[in-house]
């Protein structure tokens, strides 16, 4: 029998018979501890079963359990498996759907007449049990497409017929476990066994290929891990981020609502939040001032053929809203300020010694999101920008996006974020503009990222139509991943719309155009903040910092001045003056989670002091009206500073 020659990743070469397969060359390659961790394989750029087949020479890698990529194998296996148990339990009149694997889980979606219930989620883990129990390996079959449309049409399932339709192949391949059998690509477990902790978590309605237009599935979400532990502390995460879900907490706070007759995807800020909101922006300019931005205000609409000559219509025309006419011409909504900063620019004549012009506007704009895809603050119908445009010579490139990326990770780390993921996002298929530019754009945020010492990954083809960008992830106290910050290079949108400057040669050039924003959307950010918190916001950052309270109305007229003279300190404070027992005051107070509770009874009156309460239950000395307001001063301001962020 011939050889072929397996390259590990350690560089080093393995003569395997040709033919054997994964799980038989695993034999020669691996220690027998290793291969009992070993689920699946890389060949060259291909993950295979253990099984398949090993033709020629490859590299070569195995796939271990606890890996990602193990991992997402495992979810994708649990996946079929859910769908088994789903069939066997409420028969064929179930038709299947997909059945992906996600970051944090899986889902099948599945055509059902009755709702599925939390009641049915226990029967389907046990029958997942039964299948687990059986150790039925995952068998890949190939066959041709006509073959499989036969299959899945003689078994009544109609989208797994679609799906083939729309194969070009004329073979494909379909995996076994039981009595199940499924479209899929693969790779999948050894078998069933290998799933020993999963959960099926909820449910939740999702259109047929995400067009609304057709039929609403309903869609199983479980997850699964290699051990009980790892299932077990994700579940109590997911209790965790129940506690601290901004829709929930920003109802019980009063701080935004969304409200049907205004209109879904809407926010109404509340005294509260847009108090809250406030302390942010009011933060966030005086930032951009000691750092030399400009600010800008721009309208909401603008002529329709702006956002012709922008790109936007033919790039992003489907994320905009439609058209209004007004004296018989058309506008549209704005879902950019960019356009609008270019026309300002455009307003006179630059000289190459006015560069760097350093941009910011906290800009509301509206793009169109289907309904299902909306939730809550994090994905919203109209929201508010952090945007900036640095307009810049082509020597000055690299030192704005280094000092883009000072300020942004200052300003992260004052709201509490420390720890992020770094991407270079790279030239989508869909794009404009030169090569040469996208190059010089990407070598430009590459170098500042590596200057900067951040670890990155390449993000191949997530840039936008215009340009390479740096999207920066932060990661909440849960460990979650939220998208914020943006760096965007553009050549586009200055050729597009004639910008020129008049250099030192006296000729006219064109200049780049950076946009970028900081925390992204105000209102997915706040969102972040409030479950990163869980409600419970620093001092300099709370809605409300404090809260009288009287013991008895013998003390209603020092709580009044009291009062008086803080708001008058600058302290963001309210009062409970109610005929009600303190207890029941302070309970309330703690849950409203304001930071701290003034307590005046007759020793305080006669001492012109407050006893101090914090929301954790602990007590502070007795202190004077002026020493309370030095302290929420002091905390102010090491929150602004970043040093007092918990």
């Amino acid at each position: 029998m011939a050889e072929i020659f397996l390259t590990l990743y350690s560089g080093e070469k393995k003569a395997v018979a040709q033919g054997v397969t994964v799980a038989e060359a695993l034999k020669e390659l691996l220690s027998n501890k290793e291969r009992k961790q070993t689920i699946a394989a890389r060949l060259d750029d291909r993950l295979v079963d253990l099984s398949a087949v090993i033709e020629a020479d490859a590299r070569f890698a195995p796939i271990f359990a606890e890996s990602p990529e193990g991992l997402e194998i495992l979810r994708h296996s649990a996946a079929h498996v859910m769908a088994e148990a789903v069939l066997a339990l409420f028969g064929n009149e179930v038709k299947v759907a997909i059945g992906p694997a996600t970051a944090d889980g899986f889902y099948y979606d599945f055509d059902r007449s009755e709702p599925f219930s939390p009641d049915d989620f226990e029967r389907i883990e046990a029958k997942m049990q039964e299948i687990v129990a059986a150790a039925a390996p995952f068998r890949r079959e190939t066959v041709s497409k006509a073959e499989a449309i036969a299959l899945f049409d003689k078994a009544g399932q109609p989208y797994k017929v679609e799906l083939l339709g729309e194969i070009a192949d004329d073979t494909v391949s379909l995996y076994r476990q039981g009595e199940f059998v499924d479209l899929c690509r693969g790779p999948h477990l050894p078998d069933t066994s290998w799933l020993k902790a999963f959960k099926v978590i909820k449910l939740a309605g999702a259109y047929w290929r995400g067009d609304e237009k057709r039929q609403m599935l309903q869609r199983l979400y479980g997850t699964a891990f290699f051990d009980a532990k790892a299932l077990k502390a994700y579940l109590h995460q997911l209790e965790e981020a129940k506690k601290r879900d901004h829709r929930k907490l920003g109802k019980e706070l009063e701080l935004f609502s969304i409200q049907e007759q205004v209109g879904p995807g809407l926010i109404l800020w509340q005294p509260k939040g847009a108090l809250l909101r406030k302390l942010i922006e009011d933060h966030w300019r005086e930032e951009h001032y000691r750092n030399d931005y400009e600010l800008l205000f721009t309208p909401h609409i603008a002529k329709r053929d702006m956002w012709k000559t922008s790109g936007h219509l033919d790039f992003y025309g489907e994320n905009m809203f439609s058209a209004m006419e007004i004296e018989e011409v058309s506008y549209q909504l704005k879902p950019m300020n960019c356009p609008f900063h270019i026309a300002i620019y455009k307003t006179r004549k630059r000289s190459y010694r006015e560069f760097p012009l350093r941009w910011c506007e906290l800009g509301t704009v509206y793009r169109f999101e289907k309904t299902g895809a909306l939730h809550g603050l994090m994905r919203v119908r109209g929201f508010t920008q952090d945007d900036a445009h640095i307009f810049c010579r082509p020597d000055h490139l690299e030192e704005e996006i280094f000092n883009i990326l000072d300020l942004n990770l200052h300003i992260l780390k004052t709201f509490g974020f420390s720890q992020y993921d770094v991407y270079l996002s790279t030239r989508p298929e869909k794009y404009v503009g030169s090569d040469e530019h996208w190059e010089q754009a990407t070598s430009a945020l590459k170098l500042a990222l590596e200057k900067k010492g951040l670890a990155f990954e390449v993000d191949p083809g997530e840039g936008v139509f215009y340009g390479p960008k740096i999207d920066i992830k932060i990661r909440d106290v849960l460990g979650r991943a939220w998208q914020c910050s943006t760096i965007q290079v553009d050549f586009n949108l200055p050729e597009r719309f004639e910008l020129t400057y008049t250099g030192e040669d006296g000729k006219e050039h064109q200049p780049i155009m950076i946009h970028r924003a900081l925390m992204g959307s105000l209102e997915r950010f706040f969102g972040v903040l409030i479950e990163h918190y869980a409600g419970a916001f620093p001092v300099w950052l709370a809605p409300i910092q404090a809260r009288i309270m009287n013991i008895t109305d013998a003390q209603l007229a020092y709580a009044e001045e009291v009062y008086l003279e803080l708001r008058r300190a600058g302290v963001r404070i309210e009062k409970d003056l109610r005929n009600e027992k303190l207890n029941y005051k302070i309970r309330e107070a703690q849950m409203q989670k304001i930071p701290y509770m003034l307590i005046v009874g007759d020793k305080e009156v006669e001492s012109r002091q407050v006893t101090v309460r914090l929301r954790d239950g602990q007590n502070l000395p007795a202190m004077s009206i002026a020493e309370f307001a030095a302290l929420i001063a002091r905390e102010n301001e090491e929150g602004r500073s970043g040093a007092g962020n918990s």
